[in-house]
């Protein structure tokens, strides 16, 4: 089986994030290009450590998208660690990350080009907590499949665009390999420690694109632990083909459609969800995995 190798490695630096001074963010997708990234438009790590004396954030729209929302660390009102929202714009919708309570997080949030097909599909949302995500536990390593299949293991979720997400944790010096669809475009970030993939290291804070490959055979990756051990997420999806059009929070192949998009906005025509806290949602275009 043909071995991925790394491609690109970048070292992500941290600026003030929208919701103001508690948040910091990094941008980990996006800027590249989408021919070099598709099928993923954008990705931002953001650390927020917000003391809750006023409400941060707001509502806005998307469409054409799904947005992954993986929250590594921290605990609020409606956020737990370890839990994966999977939100798919569709046609259009309008959501709030509103946050008025006291909140110290790091999430990762990316964004993933729907194909044409499936752009104008209703919204909807699911969720999974830590304690329903497949995983495998071993005494040199943790792995858990939130998206798409990986070791054996198929996520519950349901999405339009294939994606597989994996978080792994391997102890010092641990190893493992992970079979990856050739078609598919990919990249990790390190988030504690440093791994090796055959002579390239990538370490806390950067994140690294795998080669491309064209053959229709399976490929494979393997991951080697620095001395500290590691926590990394893979992120790999299926390149989506056909026109791609963004502007600001929409995705569509038509400047025409994005101005539909807009006045679907401004008229008041989009649904709602409101995304934090999760009793909030609204049922109707909610779906739940449990």
């Amino acid at each position: 089986m043909k071995q991925r190798k790394i491609e690109n490695i970048a070292t992500h630096s941290y600026g003030q994030g929208f919701l103001g001074a508690g948040h910091k963010a990094a941008q980990i997708v996006g800027g590249q290009g989408f021919a070099y990234t598709n099928p993923f438009i954008f990705l931002m790590d953001d650390q927020l450590d917000l003391p809750g004396t006023e409400s941060a954030g707001g509502e806005h729209p998307h469409a054409g998208i799904e947005i992954y929302t993986f929250v590594l660390d921290g605990e609020s009102e409606g956020i737990s660690k370890g839990t994966l929202e999977l939100m798919n714009a569709g046609k259009g919708v309008v959501h709030s990350e509103e946050m008025s309570e006291k909140v110290q997080v790091r999430i990762l949030q990316l964004w993933v080009a729907l194909s044409a097909e499936n752009r104008w599909t209703e919204p909807f949302l699911q969720t999974i907590d830590i304690d329903n995500v497949p995983s495998i536990k071993t005494d040199d390593s943790e792995i858990r499949v939130y998206s798409g299949s990986a070791y054996g293991l198929t996520s519950p979720l349901k999405n339009n665009t294939p994606v597989t997400l994996v978080d792994f944790k391997l102890e010092p010096n641990a190893a493992t390999t992970q079979i990856i669809p050739p078609s598919y475009n990919g990249f990790i970030i390190v988030i504690e420690g440093s791994i090796s993939v055959g002579e390239n290291e990538v370490t806390q804070g950067q994140s690294a694109w795998l080669s491309k490959e064209e053959q229709d055979a399976e490929t494979e990756i393997t991951y080697k632990a620095g001395s500290d051990g590691a926590r990394f997420v893979f992120y790999a999806g299926k390149p989506q083909q056909g026109e791609i059009i963004g502007h600001g929070p929409f995705i569509s192949d038509t400047k025409e459609n994005i101005s539909r998009l807009y006045n679907a906005y401004r008229s008041g025509e989009m649904k709602h969800i409101r995304q934090y806290p999760a009793k909030h949602f609204a049922s109707k275009i909610v779906k739940t995995i449990n």
